[in-house]
Order: structure tokens, then sequence, then C-alpha cells
């Protein structure tokens, strides 16, 4: 009987702290819980939201990716179709040439004949200015300053070849000419160097620079022509020529 009330009075002393206590672990642990649970939760929305962000620049730079891919085909349609109104444009332009000489004296048409190849590869480049990129304008330029030598050289070469048999048999060739042409050929031997650095720049199709490099071909060809005109001209010292040198009366 007195362990019964002993047992009571513990109990009734000791035993509401107790209980309290265990109630106070209890709710500190599901408090804790809750925290965990609650940083868990954000864990994952912050997880998703880094997941969607990472998305959305995968597809922006995919968008991005297939603009560009499509301004790229639609440029290389743009330029193929320029292109082809070029090469349309040379033809007609080469023919016009050919229907002009033959409405020209003979010793006019050999000489046109000569330059007709320079003559179209400076209307080839004037036609190709807007797909040239960033150094069209510079070749527009030199291309209409080369043209300007090309009315020169053809003056020349006219009096060569317009020259009297006998008179180049007494006198000689047209060194007035002669040196004329030479002039020309020094000043279009730096527009040619000029047209190929600027063609090493071009920002440009394959295609386009491939034709550049062939008008600066022909250009080329045609210096090396007119050179040997300018030289032969130049050695044809005629009968007084002869006298002249062999007397040592020459100037």
């Amino acid at each position: 009987m007195k362990k019964i009330i002993i047992l009571l009075l513990v109990f009734v002393l000791f035993g509401p702290p107790v209980i309290a206590a265990n109630s106070q672990d209890a709710g500190q642990k599901g408090t804790q819980d809750d925290g965990i649970k609650a940083e868990d939760s954000e864990k994952g929305q912050g997880a998703d939201q880094v997941q969607q962000v990472q998305t959305e620049t995968e597809q922006q730079t995919q968008n991005r990716g297939e603009e560009e891919n499509l301004m790229i085909q639609q440029r290389v349609q743009v330029e193929a179709q320029r292109l082809n109104e070029i090469k349309q444009t040379i033809q007609q332009k080469a023919k016009e040439m050919s229907q002009e000489i033959q409405q020209m004296k003979k010793t006019e048409q050999n000489v046109y004949q000569n330059q007709n190849e320079v003559r179209l590869a400076v209307h080839s480049l004037l036609t190709m200015e807007d797909v040239l990129g960033g150094i069209g304008q510079q070749v527009s330029q030199i291309a209409t300053e080369f043209n300007n030598s090309v009315q020169a050289t053809i003056k020349a070469e006219e009096a060569i070849q317009s020259r009297n048999r006998i008179v180049k048999f007494l006198v000689g060739g047209d060194e007035e000419a002669a040196e004329e042409i030479g002039q020309e050929i020094n000043r279009n031997q730096e527009r040619i160097q000029q047209l190929v650095e600027l063609k090493e720049q071009c920002d440009c199709g394959e295609e386009v620079r491939t034709m550049l490099q062939e008008q600066i071909a022909n250009m080329e060809q045609e210096q090396d022509r007119l050179q040997q005109l300018a030289q032969s001209e130049k050695q044809a010292k005629g009968i007084f020529g002869w006298v002249r040198n062999l007397f040592g009366l020459g100037t």
C-alpha cells in the first residue's frame, strides 16, 4: 500500500514535466521535419527553375542558329541569282562589242579586237560592284580608271596601226605612241596590283572571287600584249634611224 502511494506521489510530482518535455521534443522534431521538408521543396523548385532556364536558353540558341542558317541560305540564293544576271549582262556586252567591230574600218577593227578582252573585263568589274561586298566601290573606281586608260591605249594603238608603211620604213615606228602606251602600262600594273590585294580582302563567295580573278588575268594579259607592241614600235628605227646609228648621228 505504501509503495502504491509513493508511486502516485512520484507521478504527481514528476509526471507532468516529463510528459511536457516529451511533447516539446516531439514538437521540435516535428518543426525540424517540417523545415527539412520545406527546404527540400525549395531546392526542388530551384532545380526546376534552373532546368527551365537552361531549356529556354537552349531553345533560344537553336532558334538563333536556325535564323542564321536561313539568312545564309537566302544570301546564297540572292548572290547566285545576281551572278546569273551579271553573266548574262557580260554576254550581252560581248555581243554588242562584236557587232560594233563589224561597222568599223579594217584598222579600227584590228585595234578593238585586240583590246576587247580588257574592255569587257572593265565592264565586268563595273557590273560586279554590288556582289563584291566592302571592296565593291574601290574595285569600281579602279575599273573606271582602267577604262580611261583603255581609251588612251586604243588611240595610241590606232596611231601605230594606221602609220603609213613608207613612213615607217623611212623614219621608223611611232615612238610617241609607243611611249604613251608604256606610261599607261605602268599605271595599269599598279591598278592590277591593287585589284589583287582587294581580291584577298573580298568577303564574297568562291564563284565571285573566281570571276574577279578572271578579269584580273584578262587585264594582265592585255598589258603583256601592249608591252610587246610598244617595244616593237620603239625598235623599228627605219632607214634614217639606221643611218643615224651607223654614222653616230643619233640623239
